[in-house]
Protein backbone atom coordinates (compact mmCIF):
# COMPACT_ATOMS: atom_id res chain seq x y z
CA UNK A 1 0.00 0.00 0.00
CA UNK A 2 1.34 3.64 -1.47
CA UNK A 3 2.24 5.62 2.34
CA UNK A 4 -0.59 7.97 0.87
CA UNK A 5 -3.20 5.69 0.89
CA UNK A 6 -2.40 5.52 4.30
CA UNK A 7 -3.79 9.41 4.67
CA UNK A 8 -6.55 8.45 2.50
CA UNK A 9 -7.90 6.03 4.86
CA UNK A 10 -7.69 7.72 7.27
CA UNK A 11 -9.21 10.80 6.04
CA UNK A 12 -12.05 8.35 4.98
CA UNK A 13 -12.79 7.37 8.55
CA UNK A 14 -12.62 11.12 9.75
CA UNK A 15 -15.40 11.67 7.37
CA UNK A 16 -17.27 8.69 8.40
CA UNK A 17 -17.10 9.29 12.03
CA UNK A 18 -15.56 6.61 12.32
CA UNK A 19 -14.63 5.54 16.58
CA UNK A 20 -13.38 1.95 16.09
CA UNK A 21 -12.26 0.06 13.02
CA UNK A 22 -10.77 -3.67 13.09
CA UNK A 23 -10.33 -6.34 10.48
CA UNK A 24 -9.20 -9.60 11.71
CA UNK A 25 -9.71 -12.49 13.29
CA UNK A 26 -12.94 -11.98 15.99
CA UNK A 27 -11.28 -13.93 19.43
CA UNK A 28 -12.60 -14.19 22.35
CA UNK A 29 -9.98 -11.99 23.73
CA UNK A 30 -11.27 -9.44 21.03
CA UNK A 31 -14.75 -9.11 21.99
CA UNK A 32 -13.66 -8.72 25.72
CA UNK A 33 -11.46 -5.77 24.19
CA UNK A 34 -13.38 -4.23 22.04
CA UNK A 35 -16.31 -4.35 23.99
CA UNK A 36 -14.33 -2.72 27.27
CA UNK A 37 -13.56 0.13 24.61
CA UNK A 38 -16.47 1.07 23.39
CA UNK A 39 -18.04 1.36 26.52
CA UNK A 40 -15.35 3.62 27.66
CA UNK A 41 -15.80 5.60 24.47
CA UNK A 42 -19.77 5.46 24.87
CA UNK A 43 -19.71 6.70 28.24
CA UNK A 44 -17.42 9.94 27.11
CA UNK A 45 -19.09 10.72 24.13
CA UNK A 46 -23.05 9.75 25.25
CA UNK A 47 -25.08 11.36 27.47
CA UNK A 48 -28.52 8.86 27.14
CA UNK A 49 -27.65 5.89 29.25
CA UNK A 50 -30.47 4.40 26.76
CA UNK A 51 -28.50 4.57 23.95
CA UNK A 52 -25.21 3.51 25.31
CA UNK A 53 -26.87 0.43 25.92
CA UNK A 54 -28.96 -0.22 22.95
CA UNK A 55 -25.15 0.74 21.29
CA UNK A 56 -23.37 -1.51 23.76
CA UNK A 57 -26.18 -4.29 23.31
CA UNK A 58 -25.87 -4.34 19.29
CA UNK A 59 -22.30 -4.11 19.38
CA UNK A 60 -22.29 -7.82 22.12
CA UNK A 61 -24.71 -9.02 19.28
CA UNK A 62 -22.48 -8.41 15.92
CA UNK A 63 -19.47 -9.25 17.40
CA UNK A 64 -21.06 -12.41 18.95
CA UNK A 65 -22.12 -12.91 14.75
CA UNK A 66 -18.99 -12.63 13.56
CA UNK A 67 -17.20 -15.02 16.37
CA UNK A 68 -20.34 -17.54 15.68
CA UNK A 69 -20.62 -17.23 11.84
CA UNK A 70 -17.63 -16.27 9.85
CA UNK A 71 -16.91 -18.89 7.41
CA UNK A 72 -12.84 -20.37 6.89
CA UNK A 73 -12.48 -19.48 3.26
CA UNK A 74 -8.88 -21.64 3.28
CA UNK A 75 -9.04 -25.03 2.12
CA UNK A 76 -5.26 -25.65 2.86
CA UNK A 77 -5.47 -26.31 6.67
CA UNK A 78 -1.33 -26.61 6.63
CA UNK A 79 -0.83 -22.99 5.64
CA UNK A 80 -1.00 -21.20 8.98
CA UNK A 81 -1.05 -17.59 7.73
CA UNK A 82 -3.69 -18.01 4.54
CA UNK A 83 -5.89 -20.07 7.38
CA UNK A 84 -5.43 -16.54 9.61
CA UNK A 85 -6.54 -13.99 7.18
CA UNK A 86 -9.06 -16.58 5.48
CA UNK A 87 -10.88 -15.93 8.95
CA UNK A 88 -10.61 -12.43 9.22
CA UNK A 89 -13.88 -10.47 9.72
CA UNK A 90 -14.42 -7.03 9.41
CA UNK A 91 -15.89 -4.35 12.34
CA UNK A 92 -16.72 -0.96 12.07
CA UNK A 93 -18.12 1.34 14.89
CA UNK A 94 -19.49 5.27 13.47
CA UNK A 95 -20.95 8.48 15.57
CA UNK A 96 -23.49 9.99 13.08
CA UNK A 97 -25.69 13.18 14.35
CA UNK A 98 -28.28 11.70 15.50
CA UNK A 99 -27.05 7.83 15.61
CA UNK A 100 -24.44 5.60 15.89
CA UNK A 101 -23.75 2.91 13.14
CA UNK A 102 -22.43 -0.61 13.56
CA UNK A 103 -21.18 -2.05 10.64
CA UNK A 104 -20.33 -5.80 10.25
CA UNK A 105 -18.28 -7.95 7.22
CA UNK A 106 -18.07 -11.15 7.01
CA UNK A 107 -17.53 -14.28 4.83
CA UNK A 108 -20.23 -16.71 4.53
CA UNK A 109 -21.25 -19.95 2.38
CA UNK A 110 -23.26 -18.70 -0.46
CA UNK A 111 -25.79 -21.23 0.26
CA UNK A 112 -26.29 -20.24 3.81
CA UNK A 113 -26.16 -16.91 2.29
CA UNK A 114 -29.49 -17.61 1.01
CA UNK A 115 -31.43 -18.63 4.11
CA UNK A 116 -29.63 -15.99 5.83
CA UNK A 117 -31.29 -12.89 3.73
CA UNK A 118 -34.75 -14.97 3.83
CA UNK A 119 -34.43 -14.50 7.48
CA UNK A 120 -32.83 -10.72 7.16
CA UNK A 121 -36.39 -10.05 4.96
CA UNK A 122 -38.77 -11.77 7.71
CA UNK A 123 -37.31 -9.76 10.31
CA UNK A 124 -36.90 -6.52 8.44
CA UNK A 125 -41.31 -7.00 7.65
CA UNK A 126 -41.87 -6.60 11.29
CA UNK A 127 -42.86 -4.06 13.58
CA UNK A 128 -41.66 -3.43 16.92
CA UNK A 129 -44.32 -6.08 18.65
CA UNK A 130 -44.09 -8.66 15.58
CA UNK A 131 -40.36 -8.80 16.69
CA UNK A 132 -40.85 -9.20 20.46
CA UNK A 133 -43.27 -12.21 19.99
CA UNK A 134 -40.99 -13.62 17.48
CA UNK A 135 -37.92 -13.14 19.56
CA UNK A 136 -39.94 -14.76 22.27
CA UNK A 137 -41.28 -17.54 20.31
CA UNK A 138 -37.71 -18.75 19.00
CA UNK A 139 -36.45 -18.31 22.55
CA UNK A 140 -38.93 -20.99 23.99
CA UNK A 141 -39.04 -23.21 20.73
CA UNK A 142 -35.84 -22.43 19.01
CA UNK A 143 -33.33 -25.25 18.41
CA UNK A 144 -29.74 -24.91 19.14
CA UNK A 145 -27.54 -24.54 15.90
CA UNK A 146 -23.94 -27.06 15.76
CA UNK A 147 -22.56 -23.63 17.02
CA UNK A 148 -24.73 -23.38 19.87
CA UNK A 149 -26.58 -20.55 18.67
CA UNK A 150 -30.33 -20.42 18.37
CA UNK A 151 -30.75 -17.68 15.49
CA UNK A 152 -31.48 -15.15 18.24
CA UNK A 153 -28.84 -12.59 17.23
CA UNK A 154 -30.22 -10.81 14.19
CA UNK A 155 -33.93 -10.67 15.92
CA UNK A 156 -32.14 -9.07 18.60
CA UNK A 157 -29.98 -6.76 16.83
CA UNK A 158 -33.14 -5.29 14.91
CA UNK A 159 -35.85 -5.19 18.36
CA UNK A 160 -32.64 -3.03 20.10
CA UNK A 161 -31.42 -0.71 17.17
CA UNK A 162 -35.49 0.02 16.08
CA UNK A 163 -34.15 0.32 12.76
CA UNK A 164 -34.70 -2.13 9.67
CA UNK A 165 -31.28 -4.21 8.78
CA UNK A 166 -29.09 -2.94 5.83
CA UNK A 167 -27.62 -5.39 4.39
CA UNK A 168 -25.69 -7.21 0.76
CA UNK A 169 -24.26 -10.56 -0.16
CA UNK A 170 -20.80 -9.47 -2.03
CA UNK A 171 -20.25 -13.03 -4.45
CA UNK A 172 -16.70 -13.87 -4.06
CA UNK A 173 -16.54 -16.95 -5.79
CA UNK A 174 -18.70 -19.62 -6.52
CA UNK A 175 -18.46 -20.94 -3.13
CA UNK A 176 -18.19 -17.74 -0.77
CA UNK A 177 -20.05 -14.27 -0.72
CA UNK A 178 -19.40 -11.58 1.78
CA UNK A 179 -22.11 -10.58 4.14
CA UNK A 180 -22.22 -6.61 5.01
CA UNK A 181 -24.36 -5.37 7.85
CA UNK A 182 -24.96 -1.77 8.77
CA UNK A 183 -27.16 -1.34 11.81
CA UNK A 184 -28.12 1.96 12.84
CA UNK A 185 -28.96 2.99 16.00
CA UNK A 186 -30.80 5.95 17.69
Amino acid sequence: MPLKNIYELYKTMERENTMLSFKGVVTPDLLSSVLQIMESKLGALEKSLRTRKKVYNVLVECLQNLYHHNEDTNTNKDQDLDSLFSKSALLMIAKQDDYYEVKTGNYIDRDKAKSLEQKIIEINKLNKEELREMYKSVLNHGQLSNKGTAGLGLIDIARKSGNKLEYAFLPIDDKFSFFCLNVKIN
